[in-house]
């Protein structure tokens, strides 16, 4: 997850009609040296109603433990593998040891090539071919309408975001992101983005009130003529709308593929602040945006798990919505 920088910068995200009643998904991120079997994780889901899990490397380990489950899967690679991918052979063969040899007992929905790669790293090169070349691999198999090949972008794509109409692609990630967008347009599949009100708060909290970040504000924040904003979600959804209505994409589903708010280590980083953070937002993707009224936004909570063992600032290792002991740490329907 990348730190915000800029007031209200990033936060790619949008809407996803659903049908029926869908329940929102948990990221299973394996940073810990406590953390439960792959099998007792897919029964903690399953005794949760949790119907959807991303996560970010194919271990065989848990994808046998989804066979047979119904849980629908994001399956990630590693940025460090993207180079291999620009080779079709590798391609072809990633695809048939991690994805035809599960299907259809393991229910894969997107494939995520590549995790918030940002325009100027090394690997930014890799993701379209990359891509490109998991999609055509997946085309092979017959399995290109059931599972879509996508990208996990993190938070900082947009030059302007405020109000949520001014929105736009930074000049440094249009080159990168636009033939992704048109990628994804041309095969039917959505963007992936990762948001994280909480490091908007933290970062600019003389600008971003705990309130609009928690979805608790008594009022609207952010006018933006007719449309008026309560909560900075939504006005980070319809930014991105209008960024990608601004390079031709009115259209493009973006899937939030991950948010979350970390119950200790940092700022404002507390179980009451997380638990409403985490419920608020469950309650409020089963609607829409000022903009996109009506439209469910499929969206993946991060994480299952605290995370002992994960890099960076002492908040990554407190976002786990249980405790590696499988006991929940806020009261939570996931329906």
């Amino acid at each position: 997850m990348a730190p915000i920088l800029l007031l209200l910068t990033g936060f790619l995200i949008s809407g996803l009609e659903l049908t029926g009643a869908q329940s929102v998904g948990v990221c299973y991120g394996r940073n810990g040296n406590n953390l439960p079997s792959d099998g007792e994780v897919v029964d903690l889901y399953k005794s949760n109603g949790i119907g959807r899990m991303r996560i970010y490397e194919p271990y065989q380990t848990t994808l046998d433990a989804l066979r047979g489950s119904n849980i629908e899967l994001i399956i990630g690679m590693l940025n460090s593998n993207l180079q291999a991918l620009t080779d079709a052979t590798a391609a072809t063969n990633w695809v048939q040891n991690n994805i035809a040899k599960y299907w259809p007992d393991v229910k894969f929905k997107y494939i995520a090539v590549g995790n918030e790669v940002h325009p100027d790293y090394a690997e930014a090169q890799f993701v379209l071919p990359a891509m490109q070349n998991i999609h055509n691999a997946i085309v092979a198999a017959n399995l290109q309408d059931q599972i879509k090949v996508s990208t996990a972008i993190d938070t900082t794509l947009l030059g302007n975001n405020s109000p949520p109409s001014a929105g736009s692609f930074s000049d440094s990630a249009s080159s990168y992101i636009i033939p992704i967008i048109n990628f994804l347009v041309s095969n039917g599949a959505p963007l992936l983005a990762n948001v994280y009100p909480y490091f908007a708060h933290t970062y600019q909290p003389q600008d971003i009130s705990l309130p609009f970040a928690l979805f608790t504000s008594p009022g609207v924040v952010v006018p933006d003529g007719s449309l008026q904003y309560q909560n900075l979600f939504d006005a980070l959804l319809d930014a991105h709308y209008s960024a990608l209505e601004k390079v031709g994409a009115p259209n493009l589903q973006i899937v939030v593929s991950e948010s979350g708010w970390p119950s200790e280590g940092g700022t404002a980083a507390t179980i009451d602040n997380a638990g409403t953070y985490y419920n608020n937002l469950i309650n409020h993707v089963k609607g829409g945006t000022p903009k996109k009224s009506g439209q469910a936004i499929e969206t993946y909570l991060f994480a299952m798990f605290d995370e002992n063992l994960k890099d960076g600032l002492e908040t990554e290792k407190h976002f786990g919505v249980f405790s590696p002991n499988k006991q929940p740490k806020y009261q939570i329907s996931f329906g």
